[in-house]
């Protein structure tokens, strides 16, 4: 009997040597072997369940450390305005991110999930965070002699990065690399351009985001730098710029050809260039639903571009494969799976999409290959960015959210962004730069005392938000208070009448109005106007008094009835939060050097009408723009 005891112990001794030998030979687990090895080393541990719980990606509102580990989620997201807390600090966002980080951690493999987030405009999820001019914008950034400024937003991709590292979150839903061909579309200010040339040339912002591929880079392998970069995604793949009159997730009408050389030509670069994830548009080709497009997602984007990333579903993406959306899921998974879609952002319904999936892969309606490439991919992301090497966040890139440095990087976006259609009735006779110095000047408009006007939709909530409260940044009529002579007086009044302004003696007139916020769908228009009272601020003030209109919109918007009274003319965009680089230049500090990246139509009754088209007749062609030199005192 008293040998018994000495049984046991060794028996404890020879599973504490083998647990110790068999994660040993764990040789996912050793950062020194070559990526493919280790992917093909775990995937060969790992169970249908665990290889389905990777493809799953929910929104941290169903998350928790619990759900993590019960259903070996590969990733969670925020979606727009899903955030911890109202104005939750950055640390709050790190415990948050690392929290359930820890609940895929205790799986039996560990395998780390990755956490995105949409950060198209900076990290514009979250409070206080610095707040980049929209693409549309950055579409008509101009270096001396060349059309746009890709090295500005390599500069703004890093600046990201470090801020949403800074939260903790290793994965952007960015950049979007649409080609606009139609403004009446609600997500005109997430595009570059109409032309297909700047917006493959932007795609400058992938390594800006996730460092620099190496010389002996294979192309089309994913390629994240470090620790202060972040896994990009370009979207919406294909055509999302291109549906009829410009209605969201509609229908692209278009042959090949034009799909290829128009929609195409941002993802060529991108891959090249390293790009982690794609994004599948909501989109149709000629009628076919692109989350079921196998022709073109792995035809096209996996096998001719050799793209070796994951592709992953937009929001509820396979669900609106039918319409109405849900209401076959069974099919929709089997569509959009075999598509070659390798992660589904579900976001809620998790364990329905895990019983339908594994349902059909056991009844072989799936074949397991197809869930092993997607398996793969996943992984490659993830083991080649060092989420297995370095899973948990830190607070030591907190101080980096919001930093001066990144501020003022948006306030030179800002600056080179901005576009002068018009400056005085002729070239003698300018208006612009405004004089610092005067008696008494008047500010009007609905925008010019609004941030949240001014940095548009996808800020701090989805739909962004009007007013001052959302968070932090400088209002236009804050920047040109703060320019202008002490000694000039401002006077600023959003709505005021004819009378007052007569009566004022003003030595002119600084007008801002423009579109309100808005996102995807709910910014979809058809007649494209500024709303009231913008049309009759401008007609009130520019009747009275040398003035000049500052457009805040996120596309070329009806100006043409109002452009005889209006003394200068300035496409302002979606600026962001630093304002002052528009009180930069319009005093002259900077001078302008902006370019139209898409055309500005006459009417709405042109619409769609882009550079090249046999119809094309402008009020403002693709790549117009005014030009001031800065004067060094005024």
């Amino acid at each position: 009997m008293a040998r018994i005891p000495n049984f046991m112990g060794a028996l404890l001794l020879l599973m504490l040597w083998t647990a110790i030998a068999d994660a040993g030979s764990y040789k996912y687990k050793d950062p020194k072997l070559p990526i493919n090895v280790r992917i093909n080393d775990l995937l060969n541990r790992m169970t249908l369940e665990e290889k389905i719980g990777q493809m799953v990606q929910i929104d941290r509102t169903v998350a928790s450390a619990e759900v993590m580990n019960k259903y070996l989620i590969g990733s969670v997201l925020s979606g727009g305005g899903s955030v911890p807390s109202k104005q939750a600090s950055p640390e709050t966002w790190v415990d948050m991110v690392n929290d359930f980080q820890k609940g895929s951690l205790s799986t039996r493999l560990g395998i780390p999930m990755i956490y995105g987030i949409d950060a198209v405009h900076g990290h514009n999820n979250v409070y206080k965070a610095t707040i980049f001019p929209h693409n549309v914008g950055l579409g008509a950034t101009r270096q001396v002699d060349v059309l746009e400024d890709p090295e500005l937003v390599k500069r703004i991709g890093a600046a990201t990065a470090l801020e949403v590292r800074a939260t903790g979150i290793p994965y952007v839903f960015a950049p979007c690399i649409a080609v606009c061909r139609d403004p009446r579309w609600g997500r005109c200010y997430e595009s570059y351009s109409e032309d297909p040339l700047i917006v493959r040339s932007m795609t400058e912002i992938v390594p800006g985001l996730q460092g620099d591929i190496p010389a002996n880079s294979r192309k089309g392998v994913p390629y994240v730098a470090g620790r202060k970069n972040v896994a990009a995604c370009a979207k919406h793949y294909v055509g999302d710029g291109g549906t009829t009159e410009g209605i969201n997730e509609n229908n692209t009408v278009i042959n090949r050809h034009g799909l290829l050389s128009i929609h195409m030509a941002g993802y060529y670069t991108s891959i090249i260039k390293g790009v982690s994830t794609v994004m599948i548009s909501y989109s149709s080709w000629n009628g076919k639903k692109m989350h079921a497009n196998r022709e073109l997602i792995t035809g096209f984007l996996k096998k001719t571009l050799r793209f070796r990333g994951f592709v992953i579903s937009d929001w509820q993406g396979i669900d609106r494969i039918t319409s109405p959306p849900h209401a076959n899921y069974s099919y929709s998974i089997e569509a959009g799976i075999t598509a070659g879609i390798d992660m589904i952002m579900v976001p809620y319904n998790y364990t329905e999409f895990i019983d339908g999936l594994t349902y059909q892969v056991k009844n072989k309606i799936i074949p397991i290959s197809r869930i092993d490439d997607a398996v793969k991919r996943i992984l490659r992301v993830k083991f080649q960015m060092g989420l297995f090497e370095n899973p948990l966040a830190d607070y030591s890139l907190v101080h980096e959210l919001g930093s001066q440095v990144h501020r003022e990087l948006a306030r030179e976006a800002v600056r080179k962004s901005l576009v002068l259609l018009k400056n005085g009735e002729s070239a003698d006779k300018p208006l612009l730069p405004l004089p610092k110095k005067a008696s008494k000047i008047l500010v009007a408009g609905t925008h010019a005392d609004n941030l949240g006007n001014q940095c548009g939709g996808w800020t701090i909530e989805w739909q962004g938000l009007s007013g001052n409260n959302l968070t932090s940044g400088t209002t236009i009529l804050t920047a040109i208070k703060d320019t202008v002579d002490p000694k000039t007086k401002v006077v600023y009044k959003e709505n005021p009448d004819t009378d007052f302004v007569k009566s004022n003696g003003f030595s002119y007139a600084i007008v801002v109005v423009g579109e309100p916020p808005y996102a995807e769908t709910f910014g979809d228009s058809l007649n494209l106007t500024i709303p009231q009272p913008g049309p009759s601020i401008i007609t009130n003030v520019c009747g009275a008094v040398k003035c000049v209109v500052i457009v805040i919109s996120g596309r070329p918007v009806v100006i043409q009835p109002y452009l005889s009274s209006i003394d200068a003319l300035v496409a302002a965009w979606l600026p962001g939060t630093e304002g002052q680089g528009v009180a930069d230049v319009l005093f002259g500090d900077y001078g302008f050097n902006g370019k139209l990246s898409r055309t500005w139509f006459k009417t709405v009754d042109q619409l769609p009408m882009n550079y090249g088209d046999s119809h094309y007749d402008p009020l403002f062609p693709l790549g117009f723009g005014l030009t001031t030199e800065p004067t060094k005192t005024n």
